[in-house]
């Protein structure tokens, strides 16, 4: 079983604390077996005060990161502030010490600078909470920090935005290990979204629309359910009851992107689920999916995830070592 060890930390958030067990205790094989071990330590072993008014008491010290297969680092107050110091402090540096070469390493939030401060991102690409990344920058001009995305997975050392984004990242780790149906049931026991549109540059603090019937919700739902047809802006402004020019502000208030880049979106987003899930042809799923050709399909989801439907399918779906992949598949 893979074992997961949460580094707790005086300060930590109890929130992201939570996340690992929460998902990784949820996942499960068809059997109803975990697939998942996760355990929980503190630097000493000893009681640990969370950002809320209570502490917590866990069953192990940072020896156990040394037979962790993942690590998850959540945020803790300080850790922002570690950028301010000349050095890691000692116990936390000796702790990370402790992590096996092979192991996966998970910060959440502003975990990402204790990361930062022990070399452990030096070249590799990072997120961290917006609301902290010019200081980030600042302190860390060797990492590569990404400020709009979500998550960043850089391999050995994958980092998340924010709270919340923290689930998106350890969704993207169950469906790398066990494939998008064990990930899909996991946020669905959760009820949280498989998968997140867009980045967190859509959380920035700006000043939010009132919500009315006049949003663009409602225009969303509907074109979810209508993406095989060619939706044009027009379309969509006319749904609303709007002007194309209005529909496309608050369309991009509420949302972040515009209607087309929501739309291309969400049109990859179906054409994975169906890839994932579906024996359909990449033609019939191009169609669905509303891209027309697969020419088109191959070219989107190229863009959008760096490889082609035929090989995003055999990457997460499971086929027997005998069979071999169809004509339509290998030139996909």
């Amino acid at each position: 079983m893979h074992r997961t060890v949460v580094l707790a930390v005086d300060g930590v958030i109890p929130f992201e604390l939570s996340l690992a067990s929460r998902l990784f205790g949820t996942a499960t094989d068809p059997d109803g077996r975990p697939l998942y071990e996760v355990v929980t330590c503190s630097m000493d072993g000893g009681p640990v005060r969370t950002a809320a008014d209570y502490s917590i008491t866990v069953a192990h010290d940072a020896s156990a990161l040394a037979g962790a297969d993942t690590v998850v680092i959540p945020a803790a107050e300080s850790f922002a502030e570690i950028g301010d110091r000349e050095a890691l402090p000692r116990p936390l540096a000796r702790a990370l010490a402790l992590i096996r070469p092979e192991a996966r390493i998970v910060g959440i939030c502003v975990a990402t600078f204790p990361l930062a401060a022990a070399g452990l991102l030096d070249g590799r690409p990072a997120a961290t909470h917006w609301f902290h990344a010019s200081d980030f920058q600042r302190f860390y001009p060797q990492v590569k920090l990404e400020p709009e995305v979500l998550f960043t997975d850089a391999g050995r050392v994958l980092t998340s935005a924010g709270a919340a984004s923290g689930i998106d990242l350890l969704l993207h780790l169950i469906r790398l290990d066990h494939g998008s149906q064990v990930a899909n049931q996991v946020a669905r026991r959760c009820v949280v979204p498989p998968q997140r549109e867009g980045g967190q540059a859509q959380y920035v603090e700006r000043p939010v629309p009132p919500s009315t019937d006049t949003g663009t919700s409602a225009t969303r739902a509907w074109a979810l359910e209508h993406l095989d047809r060619p939706l044009q802006l027009a379309d969509l402004a006319r749904h609303a009851g709007m002007s194309r020019r209005t529909f496309t502000r608050r369309f991009r208030a509420e949302t972040g992107l515009s209607p087309g880049e929501w739309l291309t979106g969400q049109r990859v987003d179906l054409a994975r689920q169906l890839l994932e899930t579906t024996d359909l042809p990449v033609a019939r799923i191009a169609e669905r999916a509303g891209f027309g050709t697969d020419a088109t399909l191959r070219q989107r989801l190229h863009a959008a995830i760096g490889v082609s439907p035929g090989a995003y399918r055999r990457t997460f779906r499971a086929v027997s070592p005998s069979s071999d992949p169809s004509p339509e598949e290998r030139e996909a």
